[in-house]
């Protein structure tokens, strides 16, 4: 009996670092922070009626303290997207799609498109103002995307998913 099921060992692979990586639209930055600025003037009004309402007897020396730390972290987090945002990077290849991001925690992921289920494309409100969307990319399996890409013009998500889906059905 001759055997047909062959497993050759791979010794060369591909070179995710030579992809030529496409970088999110700048305007997906002023997204980014408004989306920080609206939570964090929520979180700013929730602790004012807090501090009028409950901490004003218990206590008084300390409040200072606790808004001083809401804006510590505002602040933390509004350079932290800004440093990273130069990191969010996208390729759209003849066979796969990739998306890599992260500062400290450098993160790329990469979907084949023969897994690919279905593509979405999203507008959140400040995305709309700015004619931005995200594309979810979605494979078999999972209940939640696999890879999604926000901050990419409006046009050029569609021309992605167009292109992505005639790459499945073709």
């Amino acid at each position: 009996m001759t055997n047909l099921f062959q497993n050759n060992v791979v010794s060369t692979f591909p070179d995710i670092t030579k992809i030529d990586f496409i970088k999110i639209n700048k305007k997906y930055l002023k997204v980014i922070l408004l989306n920080i600025s609206l939570y964090f003037l929520l979180l700013l009004i929730g602790l004012i009626l807090w501090d009028i309402y409950f901490l004003n007897e218990q206590i008084p020396n300390q409040k200072i303290y606790i808004y001083l730390c809401l804006i510590l972290v505002f602040l933390f987090l509004y350079t932290v997207f800004i440093i990273g945002f130069s990191k969010r990077k996208y390729a759209v290849r003849e066979k796969d799609i990739s998306y890599k991001s992260g500062i400290l925690f450098k993160k790329t992921t990469t979907v084949p498109y023969n897994r690919v289920q279905h593509i979405e494309i999203d507008q959140g409100p400040f995305s709309r103002i700015f004619k931005l969307a995200a594309i979810s990319v979605y494979t078999a399996g999972d209940s939640s995307d696999d890879l999604k890409i926000s901050g990419i013009l409006k046009e050029d998500a569609i021309q992605i998913k167009e292109f992505i889906s005639n790459k499945i059905d073709g």
